[in-house]
């Protein structure tokens, strides 16, 4: 993430995160994240607030951790980056959207706590939970690059 592209929030999630796979079997998760924002009018000393909505998408095992671990309401930390997305739809009519690709998820624990759980740690090629897995099932069409460094990396 060192491309300058960089965003963190910090938020409540408005719709179940939902679990799709790729032709090729790789996973990957959308939900949505409202985030506030609240601040004091200094005329009036009023508090006034304002809502933005996001699109997180989330690959690979994030994407199947997010969709296991997620629900309608956590309050979230995300990191990731912008990312632009365009298409034409069957009336001929183009569109674009601006989605936030997920690097790292987490929850927010000012207002909760968490537990943890380590999966076991897959490498490539492995399948996992009965689902195919993104490295056996690779065909030549291509894919979105997976959001963070390495197979190698161990994650804690």
């Amino acid at each position: 993430m060192s491309n300058g592209n960089t965003i963190v929030l910090v938020g409540n999630v408005t719709r179940e995160p939902e679990l799709r796979f790729t032709p090729s079997g790789q996973p990957t998760t959308t939900f949505g994240l409202a985030v506030n924002r609240r601040w004091q009018n200094r005329q009036t000393q009023e508090w006034e607030e304002a809502t933005s909505f996001f699109d997180v998408v989330c690959w690979r095992e994030l994407a199947e951790n997010a969709s296991e671990s997620l629900h309608r309401g956590s309050r979230v930390i995300v990191t990731g980056r912008l990312e632009q997305r365009s298409w034409e739809t069957s009336e001929k009519e183009k569109r674009s959207k601006v989605e936030v690709v997920a690097d790292e998820l987490g929850p927010s624990l000012r207002w909760a706590s968490a537990v943890v759980t380590k999966n076991e740690r897959k490498g490539p090629g492995e399948a996992g939970s009965g689902r195919p897995s993104a490295a056996s099932s690779r065909t030549a069409a291509p894919e979105p690059e997976a959001p963070y460094a390495s197979y190698d990396e161990e994650p804690f």
